[in-house]
């Protein structure tokens, strides 16, 4: 499947009123190959291991495959991550016809808060909200798998 994605600096917490609903997720990185991820993931009570291709040019579309696994099953691959795993909390919030995910990172990545937005195809029109601040979309440093290596608080610009 191809996942087609544009990602967003949030610049307020105007996001939180509208959130319906919040899930700590913790993920780590059994391969950041450039031309492909393999990302374990817990989210809630639920486990996923997910395999990601390369960007296009812009960044905006790659392959992504996912399946869930036993919570049991991800805990132990993560054993198996490279080091630097992301934590954060993920809140849904509806913008017009789209769900928008924000996530607020914890840890070495904390201080960031990021919002994707899903579409079906790269020109298709959105509502922005007025907390979105500036697209990153294609931005490698604001892929998780980047955030894991070079975390958000040793940035120095």
């Amino acid at each position: 499947m191809i996942e087609i994605e544009r990602k967003f600096l949030v610049k307020s917490d105007k996001f939180r009123p509208e959130a319906q609903s919040a899930t700590r997720i913790v993920q780590g990185f059994l391969n950041t190959h450039p031309e492909r991820t393999v990302r374990i993931r817990i989210k809630g009570e639920k486990g996923f291991i997910t395999v990601k291709g390369k960007s296009d040019e812009k960044g905006l579309s790659r392959y992504e495959w996912e399946k869930e696994i036993p919570v049991k099953e991800a805990e132990e691959l993560m054993l198996l991550c490279e080091e630097g795993v992301i934590e954060k909390t993920r809140y849904e919030i509806r913008a017009g016809n789209h769900c928008v995910e924000v996530d607020e990172f914890r840890g070495p990545n904390s201080g960031l808060i990021l919002a994707e937005i899903e579409l079906t195809s790269e020109n298709e029109d959105f509502y922005r909200p007025d907390w979105l601040g500036k697209e990153v979309t294609g931005d490698i440093r604001y892929y998780n798998s980047q955030l894991s290596k070079k975390p958000y608080t040793s940035w120095t610009t």
